[in-house]
């Protein structure tokens, strides 16, 4: 596949993840504190599922590691919202089923796919543990606000939910330039700027 058709399908996600953020930050600037709208977590799950395959296409573990891990939760606080049930039927079958067609479609041959991955030329093995180690750290943000929000019964963004944000998204950072991907580098340097506001907002305003 043509380089920048992957690209382009790489920058479309990373354009709904600023997105859901500047539409979460705005919201959160009127209402002066942290506020979650529907549309995050609407723009969340399609910009996961479309990350998820810019990641196979670019051959990069890491990537697709970070979208498995937080695919269902996006679901979950749709779920916490009430909203999850007013998507049609088909459409929710759809966002649930098509994620594991993926994988076992990929994964048919098993070998050759984790050969593939892991021994990508283009990323030796100390770079990809740094991906690895940097999609884990930015992965647990929404670990951590699933079970705060299980906990309080609402879907909510705590305190450590930006924090790990912040900590995730500058090491991301430094994977994305040593790996030379614009995708990853222009879609978390919004990100730093806005996880850094959020955390002003409730330090000011909870505190």
């Amino acid at each position: 596949m043509s380089n920048w058709i992957i690209y382009t399908i790489g920058f479309i996600a990373q354009i709904l993840f600023s997105s859901r953020l500047v539409i979460q930050w705005i919201t959160s600037e009127k209402k002066r504190k942290v506020i979650t709208p529907t549309l995050f977590w609407t723009l969340s799950l399609i910009a996961s599922f479309l990350l998820f395959v810019y990641g196979y296409l670019r051959q990069d573990f890491a990537i697709m590691l970070g979208q498995s891990l937080t695919y269902y939760i996006y679901i979950r606080n749709l779920q916490l919202q009430n909203q999850w049930k007013k998507f049609p039927k088909l459409v929710q079958w759809f966002l649930l089923v098509i994620p594991i067609l993926i994988v076992i479609y990929y994964y048919n041959n098993n070998k050759i796919d984790i050969t593939l991955l892991f021994n990508n030329n283009d990323i030796p093995v100390w770079l990809l543990v740094l991906g690895i180690v940097s999609q884990i750290v930015f992965t647990l943000r929404f670990i951590y606000q699933w079970f705060y929000s299980e906990k309080k019964k609402e879907s909510t963004l705590p305190f450590g939910f930006w924090a790990l944000s912040l900590a995730g998204s500058i090491l991301i950072l430094i994977y994305a330039i040593l790996r030379k991907d614009p995708v990853l580098f222009t879609g978390h340097i919004l990100g730093a700027i806005i996880y850094i506001r959020n955390l002003v907002l409730i330090k000011k305003y909870h505190d």
